[in-house]
This record gives structure tokens, sequence and C-alpha cells, in this order.
């Protein structure tokens, strides 16, 4: 099943990608609108987009899932549920492709709400309390968004209709919709895990690893970037703009800061893509959605690479997550440490790889405009750490001492899991420049000092020494010290947002909410409202049973009524 799905997506993707050059060489795009229902002035429609961008990303959602189903017929075998995980993962897709191609907001939500609902069935996989209290958080903190999007859905219904591609450039300028755009902006926050909603993305990892190769590359956690893409005419130069800014570099440095404290593998990998959307989130606040979604595919393929790279060492480790568990893992399994150095440097913004052309010119064009001193701090520091990170779990897993014991298993035996590998390493190479030429034809002019221009660079070799030196002597053991336990908790632990995100939830907005419930819909609601209201029904269709049953005491009554009302109005 997993094959037979693999080469569908596959053939699917080769013929997306192929439209999205044809549309983006011919400057054109294809608007597609079937009304189902007209309510007054408002008209129900299933609207679908087909121009380069849409069916680009199209393209690499259908690559990458093509590759993760492949490699999910070797890590999930033997699975008494793998049937129910390979449809789980294609509703994924299927959600994604829905959210990708509509215009319309009725239909965005089909979309939004279906990743939102499978990606809960898939974090709780497992089934066990781990699992079960994450995909619950994941559930709660996307909950938010689903009603932002609702709300915004109500919103243009004043406008006659739901497609907001057109009214970007007239009616979404107006200060009257400045509320509408705030609500897309909580939303693609919220999805896209921005501070304060970021405690969802590291818990989610409780899913199996391929699940997280498809969900933080290129699908779940990119929906809101993709959303704010769309939206970004009418968000430019707004208060909003500065919002985006400032919370997205706050994430990237949160994001880095914590994955320099974090142990746990796949969580590492979580909190750098956190990192990397902090990055696209920063980048929309200036207004440039096309580096924001040049970005987003290039850290698609690289950031899907390294999730399966990782799940091949947690594999063949006894099922260790944790990197001082791992080390010296380039004696026994070379290919996998291979691509996953690949994907360590794309990510790292290694000159010539794919994350470098859109990197390193995001970071240009951030020092290059008005930014503020606060976030071009943010900015450094975020680039410096992420390089910091990256060196220490090369030192952690790769080289360094062997701790796995005597009783191993590690080896690149599996052909299942390192061969989708291949394809995803050849775009972590190639796919920057080539999505460079297409997406950027044009030079963007950048005017910047040597100082600024070598900035970057001496920024990630300052990085890469701090990540890989300082772990190998005795920094470590300073900072474990109790001397600095309270500043390495607080780094370490993203700033307490999950604390925040679950214990006051549950504590106090839950137990308010179950007791507004019970005193409200239960109690004073019911008595007064619906249940009242069937009262007053029974007791006046009794009466009316009466009247109508000939009682010569109704009648009697009834004669004595209008005979006293004729007599006091005479």
């Amino acid at each position: 099943m997993y094959l037979t799905s693999m080469v569908f997506l596959l053939l699917g993707s080769s013929s997306m990608l192929m439209m999205s050059l044809i549309c983006l060489y011919k400057s054109t795009g294809y608007f597609v609108e079937w009304e189902i229902i007209s309510i007054n002035s408002n008209s129900v429609v299933m609207t679908l987009i087909l121009d380069w961008m849409s069916l680009m990303f199209l393209g690499f959602v259908m690559l990458i899932s093509s590759m993760v189903l492949y490699y999910s017929g070797g890590y999930m075998e033997g699975d008494f549920n793998m049937n129910r995980f390979i449809y789980l993962v294609l509703m994924f897709v299927v959600s994604m492709v829905a959210l990708i191609i509509s215009p319309n907001m009725i239909s965005i939500l089909l979309g939004w709400d279906g990743l939102g609902l499978v990606s809960y069935c898939l974090v709780i996989y497992y089934q066990n309390e781990k699992s079960g209290a994450a995909g619950m958080l994941t559930a709660l903190s996307n909950r938010i968004g689903d009603v932002a999007i609702l709300l915004t859905i109500s919103l243009m219904s004043a406008y006659g209709g739901w497609n907001f591609v057109f009214y970007l450039n007239s009616i979404c300028g107006e200060a009257t919709m400045q509320p509408l755009v705030f609500l897309v902006m909580l939303a693609a926050m919220t999805k896209s895990a921005q501070i304060p909603f970021s405690a969802w993305l590291p818990a989610a990892m409780a899913a199996p690893t391929p699940v997280s190769a498809l969900v933080h590359s290129s699908t779940l956690v990119t929906a809101g970037v993709y959303l704010l893409v769309r939206f970004e005419p009418a968000m430019h130069g707004g208060l909003c703009s500065q919002v985006l800014l400032l919370l997205g570099c706050s994430t990237m440095f949160m994001a880095g800061l914590g994955a320099n404290f974090e142990y746990d593998l796949k969580k590492i990998i979580a909190l750098s893509t956190l990192s990397q959307l902090g990055v696209m989130m920063s980048i929309l606040g200036f207004g440039l959605p096309d580096l924001a979604f040049f970005h987003l595919l290039s850290h698609a393929l690289f950031k899907a690479l390294l999730f399966m790279c990782a799940g091949v060492v947690i594999h063949s480790a006894k099922d260790y997550q944790d990197i001082r568990m791992m080390g010296g893992l380039v004696k026994f399994m070379p290919l996998t440490t291979f691509y996953m150095n690949l994907a360590n440097l794309a990510l790292c913004g290694m000159p010539f790889m794919a994350g470098f052309y859109s990197k390193d010119l995001i970071l240009e064009m951030a020092f290059m405009g008005t930014i503020n001193y606060i976030s071009f701090l943010m900015y450094v520091f975020a680039t410096g750490l992420t390089v910091c990170y990256t060196a220490r779990l090369v030192y952690y897993s790769v080289t360094g001492g062997f701790n796995m014991g005597s009783l191993h298993t590690v080896n690149d035996e599996s052909g299942l899991l390192t061969s989708p590998m291949v394809l995803l390493a050849l775009g972590a190479v190639t796919v920057g420049s080539i999505l460079s030429w297409l997406i950027v034809p044009y030079p963007y002019m950048i005017c910047l000092s040597s100082y600024y221009k070598s900035l970057v660079l001496l920024v990630c070799s300052l990085g890469a020494w701090v990540g890989y030196a300082l772990n190998l002597g005795s920094f470590l053991y300073i900072l474990n010290s109790f001397k600095y336990y309270k500043s390495v908790v607080f780094s370490g632990s993203m700033w307490f947002l999950p604390f925040l995100s679950t214990q006051n939830i549950m504590h106090g907005t839950l137990l308010n909410g179950f007791g507004v419930y019970k005193m409200g819909d239960q109690g004073w609601f019911e008595n007064k409202g619906g249940y009242n209201l069937h009262s007053h029904l029974m007791k006046s269709s009794g009466l009316l049973e009466k009247m109508q049953d000939n009682s010569i005491k109704i009648y009697m009554i009834t004669f004595l009524f209008w005979a006293v009302l004729s007599i006091v109005l005479l």
C-alpha cells in the first residue's frame, strides 16, 4: 500500500512541478469557481486557485510525502496498525492540498481543520499518557487558530463573499479591515507555533518519526506561513507587520537558545524547525513574501532529510532519543551520517547549498532594511545559535565517544530507510540555486558595508566553534552546576512556555470554563431558557387541550369572564 501511494504521489509531484514551471514561464494562473448555494447576497462557492505558487508548493508537498511513505514502509514495519498509519498520512496530505489550492476562506477552513484533526490522531498514535497530553496540547493550541478563521469568515461575509484574493489590494487595505488581518495573523501564528503558541511543536514529537518528517517540514507548520504569504498585501506596512516581525524574531531566538540545552534528538530538530519558522515569519513582517516562500520550500527538503536521518539513528540505537547515549555513529552508519551532515550544513547556510540561497538573502535584506536594534540583535544571535546547536548535535551523535554499550545493532543495512534520502539529499544541495533562478529571476539590489556583509560568516564560524569546542571541555560542567541552574532551566525550557501552556490552562482556564458551563449552559440558561420555554409550551398546550374537550366548566368560566369584562367596560 505504501508503495502504491508513493508512486501515485511521485507522479503527482512531477506533474505539479511541470505545471508550475509553465505558469511561471507564461505568467499565468487559473481560477476555477463552482457555486454550490446562494443565500441572500452571499454565495457559497467551491474555488480553486492554480498559479505557480500553489502548484510549486503542491509539488514539494507531494514529493516529500512520497518519500516519507516509502520511508514509513521500513520504519513502521511490524506495526499492527500500519495501514491505519498510511491512511492517516494520506488524509494529512489531502488536507494540505485542500488548504494550498483554496482561495476561499470556507474551503481553507476544511483543510485547516483537517490538518488539526489528523495531526491530533497522529500525535496520539502510540496511545500512551505522554502522547495523549502532547496531542491535547496540539489540538487546543490549534483550536485558537480555527476560531480565528471562523471569525474571519464572519467578518468577510460583510463584503458579499469569502474569496480573499479579490479583496486583498482594495478592501483589506482599509483601516476597518485591520481586525480581519489580525485574526488571519493569529490563526497563522497558532499553526506555525509562534510565541506564545510555541509549546505544542516540540511536544508533537511524540508522534512517529515519519510523521515528524512530513508534518514539521512541509505541511502542518508551514500552513500558517503559506496563508500569510497569500494575505501579505493586506498586512503590508501596518501594525500587524511590526508585531509579526518582533514575534518572529523572538521565536527564532528562543528556539535557537532552547535547542542548545536540549538532549532529545527529535526535540532539537523540532526547535530548529521552530527557529526557521521564526525566520519566515519575521521576513513576512518586512513585506517580502517571495523570500519567505523561497525559504519555506528550500527548508522543507533538508528538514525532512534531517528527520529521516534522526529516525534511522533512533531506530538503530535501541530506540534511544537522548544524544548523550549515542556518539561515534560515523563508524557504524556512514551513509546516514553523510546525509545528516549534508542536511545540517544546508540548515546552517553553508555556501552554495539549499539553505544558503534563501537564508543569506533574507539576512542581507533584513540588515539592509529599516530594522530596529532589538530585531537586528535577535537575527544575529539566532543565526549563530543555529550553527551552535548543529555543531553540538554533530559532536554528541556523529563524532565523540561511542556510548551505546556492547549490545547494539547500529548499521545502514535497511534500504527502505536510506533509499528515500537520496532524492532529498540531492534537493538539499541543488534546489536552493534552482529556486533562486526561478522565484527571484531579477537581482535584489543589496548595498551593505563589508562589516555587515561578513557578519553572517563571522557569526556562523563563531557559533560552530562555540557549539563544538565548548562541549569538549569543562564548560558543560560549569553550566550544569547549581550556580547557573536557574539560567539553564529558563533557557532550556523555551522560556517556560510549556508550563504556561499546560498547567495554567488545566488549572485555570479549563476549570473556570467548566464552572461557567455548569452554571450557565446547565444552570441558569437551561432553567430560564430551553427548559423554561418547554414547560411554558407544555402548560399552554395543556390549556388548549382542555378548552377543546367540550367541557361545560370551561364554557361557564369563559362566559362569566366575558360577562364581567363587558360590565366593567360599559
